[in-house]
């Protein structure tokens, strides 16, 4: 996911690693939290994948700063990151699933639309995965399990209005 993060970030401008780790802080730290440590060997991945280029500048002040900027690759590589379906693990889907959300716009209305229909696809299976366990009279459920796994339903269900949301303004936008 820290890819994806960055390329989004670079997506905008180009920016110093620094900048990289603000602007991802700035953007996506109600969904997720990639440590500074990550950041580096990330940069690294896509500059060997051809999906970054960097320009060295010596400031006034005679520290040297690389600035990342992202290449037509890159951009392609964005696009497929956003498009590759997310992991079937739901301890990882609501939070990767908001922050591919939170970057649709850089997709064109078809890739929108397979996007919202993936997410929305896997949000139902875990929806209803934990409706079947909440309402499974042989499942001994304790008091505290009922209210997280309510919860949790809930949390799908409102995703899923979300995303319903953006599949109607993104159908409103191709006519």
């Amino acid at each position: 996911m820290i890819e994806l993060l960055v390329l989004y970030i670079l997506s905008k401008r180009e920016f110093t690693m620094y900048a990289i780790n603000k602007g991802i802080e700035a953007e996506f730290a109600p969904y997720t939290s990639p440590s500074f440590g990550a950041l580096k060997p990330a940069l690294r991945r896509l500059e060997a994948q051809g999906c970054l280029t960097t320009r060295k500048l010596m400031s006034d002040g005679g520290k040297l700063s690389v600035f990342y900027s992202i290449t037509k690759d890159g951009l392609l590589a964005l696009k497929r990151l956003m498009l590759e379906e997310l992991s079937s693990n739901p301890l990882q889907f609501l939070s990767n699933a908001r922050v591919k959300l939170s970057c649709a716009d850089i997709l064109d209305s078809g890739e929108k639309e397979e996007l919202f229909f993936g997410l929305k696809m896997l949000a139902l299976k875990f929806k209803s995965g934990a409706e079947a366990i909440l309402n499974d009279e042989y499942t001994k459920l304790s008091f505290y399990q009922k209210i997280v796994l309510d919860n949790t339903v809930c949390e799908y269900a409102n995703l899923i209005t979300v995303i319903e949301g953006f599949e109607k303004d993104n159908a409103g936008n191709r006519k």
